[in-house]
């Protein structure tokens, strides 16, 4: 490290300080003895015995002090509010009696503040201290990133006096600029030549990072705040930024792991811990992936724990949200530090997540209308997601679902918004969804009949899998609505695999099976909810009579397929057809004819008034 020596023909041993003892004795080791002494000077208690000749000829407040007093002839000196205390005192002392000591990278923005407190510039002396303090922090410090951040850490005892002088700009700057400088010559040596010819950059290697992230780490969080600002400003890479916060964090919040098991009152005392994750957060790159989800994960935690700003949750949120399809369940169950009556995860912290989420899809209609500006730039407008990203994002809250579906305080409400958060088009299968509100009917059953038809009509039962519709056509814990709902559904994927429709074009399904998809699911005002709860049941029994024959159907259709393989092995190609025809010719005949007989069962009077009520109901 340079140092710089200023010498005089007093022995240098006689600058030696020992750190044990007092103020008094370390003084009293370079003072003159052999004259005696006509000032006092105190600093914070401490009294030094001086001479008014040597302090006079280099220091202007001390010099203005002794001429304002001349016809007292002043013996006494009190500095209050002394800049650097007083070892620095000392240092400024043995200046201006010409004794050596050395400027160094932890005195220096000392000695800048107290040359200036004294007054200890050109106009009293030439070569003064504070142009001596000065050059060295010019041509020294702000060439040397170390000594920078050193003399930064001094100076967070100095202010306002380090800032109004400057001191702290000098080394902000020279901070950033060195690390600026640094990336650009470690990227200009990555460049190498493939074997096309081509130049380009090699990849990073792994785990390899800027060596003044960790020494950063020791500063202030305002002074940490100031310097990573500039680097921002100065285009040091987003990743080096977020590698600098995350070696921030781990330091100053290192407190924060050991608070999981204490009560929710002890957070309030944590002031520091607040605000360095606010100032953490106002840090983050924009770029998409400068830090990982993790870390957001956690300092949303964090946040929370402390109470911290509602605009730092909400950035933390929206940041979360953008990249949600990186997500995992882990990262979404958020303990919930309310009331013992709440849930057990924050389910709100998620609902807002989501939003952010689906409005990124919500903003795709605005970007296609005007996906430019007026200069022909691309706009920096939210990209909406992917149908990919869709997928993995809405399984995600299935799952999700599924995990708080089964707490006791979980609202119906909060259940119901985090379930509909995202967009129509998200779900391309609702078996998640299903199994989810299966969960959350079991662990829920005092719900009533409108709340599991409210519940239940998230769902879209024609997007369930095979499976699924099977396990619904046998669920009680559902309401009769869905249940004739899945039904009806079931029946139709058993038409089609059988071919009906194609076998037979002039069949029709009842009148209350058409409208079913079309009408709304409210109870028919003419008959009494007893009356159209018994309907419903009839209902039902008739679509799982109707499921069976066609179940019997598909049974005998898979039998003749498999006859029909074999004989095709044993026969000709002629005979095959022939036989295959009279085989569909006769299933379509019994098809008909079960169509037929159902039809002509149910057009009693009691039926049609049937037919009326689910027609109204069902929508």
């Amino acid at each position: 490290m340079d140092k710089h020596h200023y010498h005089h023909h007093h022995p240098p041993t006689q600058s030696q300080l020992t750190p044990a003892k007092s103020s008094r004795q370390r003084y009293n080791e370079w003072i003159f003895r052999d004259v005696p002494s006509d000032i006092t000077i105190e600093v914070n208690g401490v009294t030094f015995a001086l001479h008014k000749f040597p302090l006079v000829s280099r220091c202007g407040r001390i010099r203005k002090l002794v001429s304002d007093h001349r016809d007292n002839a002043i013996s006494k000196v009190e500095l209050l509010s002394l800049p650097g205390g007083v070892e620095t005192f000392e240092q400024a002392a043995k200046f201006c009696y010409g004794i050596n000591f050395e400027i160094t990278s932890s005195n220096v923005a000392q000695l800048c503040c107290i040359s200036d407190y004294l007054e200890m510039t050109e106009k009293f002396s030439t070569r003064n201290l504070n142009s001596r303090a000065n050059e060295y922090l010019d041509t020294v410090v702000t060439k040397n990133l170390e000594m920078a951040v050193e003399v930064l850490k001094q100076s967070e005892n100095l202010l306002p006096l380090a800032d109004n002088l400057k001191i702290i700009s000098r080394c902000i700057d020279a901070i950033a600029s060195k690390a600026c400088v640094e990336q650009i010559a470690s990227s200009f040596s990555r460049l190498e030549y493939s074997s096309s010819g081509r130049l380009h950059m090699s990849r990073q290697v792994k785990g390899e990072t800027d060596w003044w992230i960790k020494d950063l780490s020791v500063l202030r969080v305002d002074m940490y705040q100031r310097v990573m600002t500039a680097m921002k400003c100065r285009g040091v890479r987003p990743e080096s930024i977020g590698e600098s916060l995350m070696s921030y964090a781990e330091k100053e919040l290192t407190s924060l792991y050991n608070l999981n098991n204490k009560k929710g009152d002890t957070f309030n005392s944590l002031g520091h811990e607040g605000i360095v994750v606010e100032t953490i957060v106002g840090l983050l790159p924009v770029e998409k992936m400068s830090v990982p989800l993790t870390f957001l994960f956690g300092l949303l935690r964090a946040a929370i724990m402390l109470d911290c700003a509602a605009a730092c949750r909400t950035d933390l949120e929206r940041r979360i949200g953008s990249q949600l399809d990186l997500v995992t369940l882990d990262d979404l169950l958020i303990p919930s530090l309310r009331s013992k009556d709440d849930t057990l995860f924050d389910v709100d912290v998620v609902h807002r997540i989501l939003v952010n989420f689906s409005q990124q899809d919500d903003s795709e209609d605005e970007m296609e209308d005007g996906d430019c500006d007026g200069d022909g730039f691309e706009s920096d407008g939210p990209v909406s997601p992917s149908q990919t990203a869709l997928d993995k994002v809405s399984r995600l809250v299935d799952n999700y679902l599924v995990e708080i579906a089964p707490e006791i305080n979980l609202k119906l409400s909060k259940f119901i918004d985090v379930a509909g958060s995202l967009p129509a088009h998200a779900r391309t299968v609702h078996d998640g969804l299903y199994r989810a509100i299966d969960v959350y009917l079991k662990a829920h059953q005092g719900l009533s009949e409108f709340d599991k038809k409210k519940l239940c009509k998230l769902i879209d039962f024609h997007k369930l899998s095979p499976e699924a519709v099977a396990h619904a056509a046998q669920n009680e814990r559902l309401p009769i609505q869905s249940i004739v709902q899945v039904l009806y559904i079931e029946q139709l994927r058993l038409r089609n695999a059988l071919g009906c429709n194609d076998l037979d074009d002039n069949y029709k399904p009842p009148v209350q099976h058409q409208s079913w998809r079309i009408n709304s699911g409210g109870l028919s005002a003419a008959m009494s909810p007893k009356d159209n709860y018994a309907s419903l049941r009839r209902e039902n029994r008739e679509l799982k009579l109707e499921l069976t024959r066609l179940r019997m159907r598909l049974n005998d259709f898979e039998k003749e397929h498999v006859c029909m393989k074999r004989s095709m092995e044993r026969s000709n190609s002629r005979n095959v057809l022939s036989s295959f025809s009279k085989k569909i010719s006769k299933m379509s005949l019994f098809g008909h004819h079960s169509y037929s007989s159902r039809g002509s069962t149910s057009p009693s009077r009691h039926s049609q008034r049937t037919d009326s009520k689910v027609t109204v109901m069902t929508d």
